[in-house]
């Protein structure tokens, strides 16, 4: 707080000429204590030497100060630990009062203004921009950004994550609006780009390594703790913060990069360059340009590749949501390519299904031909089942299944009706009206249920009921085929006979 002349004069009078402590004079003046402390120094004056008493700290001093020149960042609590057990007698918060007086501070460092060369070097960082709402999902919203360090020219795209695919588009997309690649890139310790970090032996990212092959130029961490080494993309992050993204509405995220890059060159490109005053951002791009490597003839793959496994569904897990295959690739390791707006999935090198990508969770996006081709199998599949155990239970309806198809009639519905017949009826009620109806040359199943009910009618017997019966049941009535017992004849023949 500013104190007035008034008050200080004050201070002084009641300080040097009526004897009182700061503390008294800060509480009937209503003012802080070291605001008093601050207006006796800078009087002139000389201070009223107060008394100076012994502290229970004074014998552990030694202790303390060689303790902290070797661990400066050692916590008050750890250090009033070792000296309590040497003695000390103290309170833990008073002598973390007196550790702070004590500690020593870091000295200030100053730093070398760094200059660059036009097309030499740009800086690249990540900056966290919220998060955006997809459905059912809460992705991240993240904003690559690249500057040139000589024109400070600004790219910016925006992503669903810094994933190592968006950190490979957004260099591509940048190099491709600058129309060339500077021959330099200076990055911090992200994972995209180091791995780990010993010293100052480093390990790449070896996709950013096959990156820089790529477009010839040469990637290269900024030191730990030296945020002034890449303090142009750190600057353009706020910049972009406070300038574009503060109150910017947007529906997509297409809609948010296109205003982004329309503004990367509008207002940003109209800010003065730091380089050359008399320049914009957007003239000393234009000179820069011509400085910078040229783009190769292919660009870089930025596609997500991925190895699943598809189970016994027709489809595969990507990304939080489901993608339809052909009922056929069941049961095997597929393979996921995607891009930023299109997922293809792979069996070995041949293509079984394109989808676009959704960014929301738990969604299935399904091909319609894959999930009625499936519908028809199971159908056929059904069919099949059912004309198999009818021939089992009775042979002869495989001659009025082959009949009725000839003349158009369809299977399943054919297979269906006898099903039922034989449920009602039984094998050798069935079999009779199936022969019936093969004699009179009507091979359709009402043809066997007329023959059923002239039959019932005349034995005189109520109408069948259908009965449902548990499924063990039924398979516990299944019919089996008998097996022939000729081998059983021609080892009696031979009973001598080893073999």
């Amino acid at each position: 707080m500013s104190i007035t002349p008034e008050i200080e004069a004050q201070i002084l009078r009641y300080y040097h000429a009526e004897r009182w402590r700061i503390g008294t004079i800060a509480t009937q003046l209503h003012v802080h204590r070291d605001s008093v402390a601050r207006v006796l120094a800078q009087s002139g004056l000389p201070a009223l030497g107060g008394l100076c008493r012994p502290s229970a700290i004074d014998a552990y001093l030694p202790f303390i100060l060689e303790t902290l020149a070797q661990f400066p960042r050692l916590r008050a609590s750890r250090l009033y630990d070792m000296v309590q057990a040497r003695g000390y007698p103290g309170r833990p918060d008073h002598f973390r009062h007196l550790i702070a007086r004590h500690r020593p501070r870091p000295k200030a460092e100053a730093y070398l203004r760094l200059r660059t060369l036009p097309g030499e070097e740009m800086q690249v960082d990540w900056g966290h921009f919220d998060h955006l709402e997809i459905g059912r999902a809460r992705r991240p919203l993240m904003g690559f950004v690249a500057v040139l360090s000589w024109s400070r020219q600004i790219f910016l795209r925006f992503y669903l994550g810094a994933h190592m695919e968006n950190f490979l588009r957004g260099h591509v997309a940048a190099f491709e609006a600058w129309q060339g690649v500077p021959r330099m890139a200076l990055y911090d310790n992200l994972k995209s780009a180091v791995l780990e970090r010993q010293g100052t032996v480093i390990r790449f990212n070896p996709t950013l390594l096959s990156l820089a092959g790529h477009y010839r130029f040469d990637p290269r961490p900024v030191a730990v703790a030296r945020g002034n080494e890449k303090g142009r993309v750190e600057r353009a992050i706020r910049y972009i913060r406070d300038a574009f993204f503060a109150g910017r509405e947007f529906k997509t995220l297409d809609d948010l990069n296109a205003q982004a890059d329309a503004w990367t060159r509008g207002p940003a490109g109209e800010r003065r360059c730091p380089e050359d005053e008399s320049l914009t951002v957007r003239a000393a791009f234009a000179q820069e340009r011509g400085r910078l490597l040229a783009l190769p003839a292919d660009g870089f793959p930025t596609d997500e590749v991925k190895a699943v496994v598809a189970g016994k569904t027709p489809y595969v897990r990507f990304d939080l949501n489901d993608y339809s295959i052909p009922h056929g690739c069941v049961q095997r390791t597929l393979t996921v390519v995607a891009s930023s707006d299109q997922v293809r999935i792979l069996d070995g090198q041949t293509l079984i299904a394109t989808h676009p990508r959704s960014h929301d969770r738990r969604q299935q996006i399904e091909i319609p031909a894959h999930i009625a081709t499936l519908v028809e199998h199971k159908h056929q599949a059904s069919a099949h089942r059912g004309t198999d155990h009818l021939v089992q239970a009775v042979p002869l309806s495989r001659d009025l299944l082959t009949q009725a198809v000839e003349r158009g009639e369809p299977l399943g519905r054919t297979v269906n009706t006898l099903t039922d017949l034989l449920a009602h009826y039984g094998v050798a009620e069935l079999t009779v009206a199936i022969a019936d109806a093969l004699e009179r040359g009507v091979p359709h199943p009402n043809a066997v249920r007329l023959v059923l009910e002239r039959r019932r009618k005349a034995q005189a017997e109520p109408p069948p009921l259908a009965i449902n019966l548990p499924e063990h049941v039924k398979r516990r009535d299944i019919p089996v085929r008998p097996h022939r017992l000729d081998g059983y004849d021609q080892l009696m023949e031979n009973p001598d006979d080893d073999d």
